[in-house]
């Protein structure tokens, strides 16, 4: 029998996010249902509220970036157990298609339904319902709720002692940044990266191009206070804008620039990729991770700069990072004491406060919020 639970949603867009309650499905074969302990605020469930990343159902309850405990488990489903702690993997992974053959499980073909907010395999079926009408499930798993009803392609089992406060942010923040610079910009020993905008994700780029062993990290807000927390995260200079932090990284390089650019600004626009572009070297890399108007086009570039000087723009989902993989191998370097974790949530909020947390995050009061559950 359906629960009756609570979740944030967006009736339309441009919108804001509103608490309403749901009637939740039991989980069917392939799905557990998941009582949230907290749920990261990413910039990308704004996106979903003003537009710029259109779906396909509305009302749309928001989220993709959370850990909790297994409340319930669907017949036929093993590998799952009522108790056991998990993180949300916005990006789903079936293990059966040709990208998941070949390690690349970020690009797994079930991702053509995350933003239709009904089940992969049926996109007629729903697990939310509002006065009996259909509620889409941000990326199928709707992470802004009380409780959730998902497909285990998208849930991470993870050892019971790590909080689970913490462990929320791998869903998305963490494998994101940290992976842009290590997988997607390659970051070697000695490297001078220049990361644009400094907020969860950005921060996790920076951490990734400082665990890579780049000997010179520049970070780039026109907010000071985030210019400040980046040297928490292994900036080694921060600037206000693309202008300073390439000029610095010509001075460092016999007049170069740097040796990648990783933008991971709010909302992007063509003139970002220009002007990190700009700032790299020859044969530099710049990594897209930021999203904006996904319908928008072109970009402000010199196409004899890109091939004369060899340089590559390569654009990153999920930091090309492996879900199975490295959620579990990021939440042990944490434990280690090799990744910060807990420093990356500036301010925790409730469930109903979602709408006021994107209000501060535009007013750069909030770096990355957090959800937190009762």
């Amino acid at each position: 029998m359906p629960i009756t639970t609570r979740t944030s949603v967006i009736r339309q867009a441009p919108g804001s996010y509103e608490t309403v309650e749901v009637e939740l499905d039991d989980p069917r074969q392939g799905e557990v249902t998941v009582k949230l302990a907290a749920s990261g605020l990413c910039h990308s469930d704004d996106h979903a509220a003003t537009g710029d990343v259109p779906v396909g159902v509305y009302p749309y309850a928001g989220g993709h970036e959370g850990a909790g405990v297994v409340t319930a488990v669907g017949p036929d489903t093993p590998g799952f157990e009522v108790g056991d702690h998990v993180v949300f993997s916005f990006l789903p992974a079936c293990g059966k298609c040709e990208y998941c053959a070949q390690g690349r499980s970020n690009l797994c073909d079930l991702g053509a339904s995350l933003l239709t907010g009904a089940r992969a395999e049926d996109p007629t079926s729903f697990r939310m319902h509002l006065d009996g009408q259909p509620v889409g499930q941000q990326c199928g798993i709707s992470t802004f709720s009380e409780h959730t009803t998902a497909s285990v392609d998208s849930v991470i089992k993870i050892e019971k002692d790590i909080p689970l406060k913490t462990a929320a942010l791998m869903g998305c923040a963490v494998p994101t940044g940290f992976g842009s610079a290590v997988n997607s910009a390659g970051v070697r020993p000695g490297h001078v990266v220049i990361v644009m905008g400094i907020g969860g994700i950005g921060a996790n780029a920076l951490q990734g191009a400082a665990h890579a062993g780049a000997g010179t990290i520049i970070a780039v807000d026109p907010v000071a206070a985030k210019r400040e927390w980046a040297a928490t995260f292994g900036a080694t200079h921060s600037f206000a804008t693309m202008e300073e932090a390439a000029d610095h990284a010509r001075s460092l390089t016999n007049g170069q620039g740097a040796d990648s650019a990783i933008v991971t600004v709010g909302v992007v626009q063509g003139e970002h990729v220009a002007q990190a572009l700009a700032a790299v070297r020859k044969a530099g890399t710049v990594v897209l991770t930021a999203l904006g108007d996904i319908t928008a086009a072109g970009a402000p570039i010199a196409l004899g700069d890109l091939t004369l000087m060899q340089k590559r723009l390569q654009g990153s989902l999920f930091g090309e990072s492996n879900p199975r993989r490295d959620i579990p191998n990021l939440l042990r370097m944490y434990t280690r004491g090799q990744l910060k974790l807990d420093e990356l949530v500036t301010k925790e909020y409730s469930l109903d406060q979602v709408a006021e947390a994107y209000e501060d995050m535009h007013a750069g009061r909030n770096i990355r919020g957090l959800v937190v559950f009762d």
